[in-house]
């Protein structure tokens, strides 16, 4: 099983440069940013993780583009995820540009990390129609899909209506990067074997992850898929070795530890070093 690294808020105050190459260097296989572009001060949408007020840390987020092409860099085998990209919130003629772009010049190490998004605020801020995110997420892969694999591209939907375009580069990867969709939806393992290659979940136990493997080799199966090709990510897990080792047991293909926020790079440097050394 893979370890991979989150980026703790603030986001910016650590160069991705120093992240990635201290994560490629100690083993870790993957660095995954998240992404918020804005947050409104005044929000009735419930933190999903207390169901209260969102903290104000949470308005510090990097673009996570930006900081993967900074990593990308300075790397050679380390993956490149969004964990998630808010695909409701972005135009997926430009999405579709640049994911290309970061896979293409990073040599196919990109891992398109997705969500619909929870906090209605943002979303409708950003142009996104939140009660029906995921109908506008579905034809933004559509969209994604065909600029990705076709020289000339056109879509004709609700949300997205264009003539024939062409976009280049194409991605590195055939066909495309990996799509691996986050959340916990209770349709979100169709969603996955229907339009994507793996899931992302943020906060599953083990005992929840037996039981969705399962559910995912019994979907695939039905859908003429095979299993075993659609990934679990298991996102934002403590550095634990007996965690990550019921982790596997369960069925997931990755676990991505997270740090907790230092000041300095020399201080990161250090937490990083003692968490590589519980978990790889």
């Amino acid at each position: 099983m893979d370890i991979g690294l989150s980026i703790p808020l603030p986001a910016y105050t650590i160069d991705p440069a120093f992240m990635a190459r201290s994560a490629e260097e100690l083993g870790f296989d993957s660095i995954w940013y998240a992404e918020h572009p804005v947050v409104p001060v005044t929000s009735a949408s419930p933190f999903p993780a207390t169901g209260g007020e969102i903290p104000e840390t949470y308005s510090h987020f990097t673009d996570p583009y930006i900081a993967l092409a900074r990593a990308s860099a300075v790397t050679t085998t380390l993956k490149l995820g969004t964990a998630i990209t808010l695909v409701p919130e972005r135009n997926p003629l430009v999405l579709a540009k640049e994911v290309a772009a970061l896979d293409f010049h990073s040599g196919g190490r990109f891992l398109f990390g997705i969500g619909t998004g929870w906090l209605r605020e943002e979303t409708e801020i950003m142009g996104g129609d939140f009660p029906r995110r995921w109908s506008q997420t579905r034809e933004s892969l559509e969209v994604l899909k065909l600029l990705w694999t076709q020289d000339e591209a056109e879509y004709h939907g609700k949300y997205f209506d264009f003539p024939p375009v062409r976009c280049f580069p194409k991605p590195a990867q055939s066909p495309y990067p990996p799509v691996i969709i986050g959340g916990s939806a209770p349709n979100v393992l169709q969603r996955v074997v229907d339009h994507a290659d793996g899931w992302l979940p943020n906060r599953a136990t083990p005992d929840q992850v037996v039981e969705a493997r399962a559910e995912l080799d019994r979907l695939a199966t039905d859908a003429g898929r095979d299993p075993k090709a659609i990934t679990i990510t298991i996102y934002g897990q403590p550095s634990d070795r007996s965690l990550m080792e019921a982790y596997a047991e369960a069925g997931a293909d990755r676990v991505v530890v997270r740090p907790e926020h230092d000041d300095t790079e020399e201080q990161m440097g250090a937490q990083l070093s003692e968490m590589a050394a519980a978990v790889l």
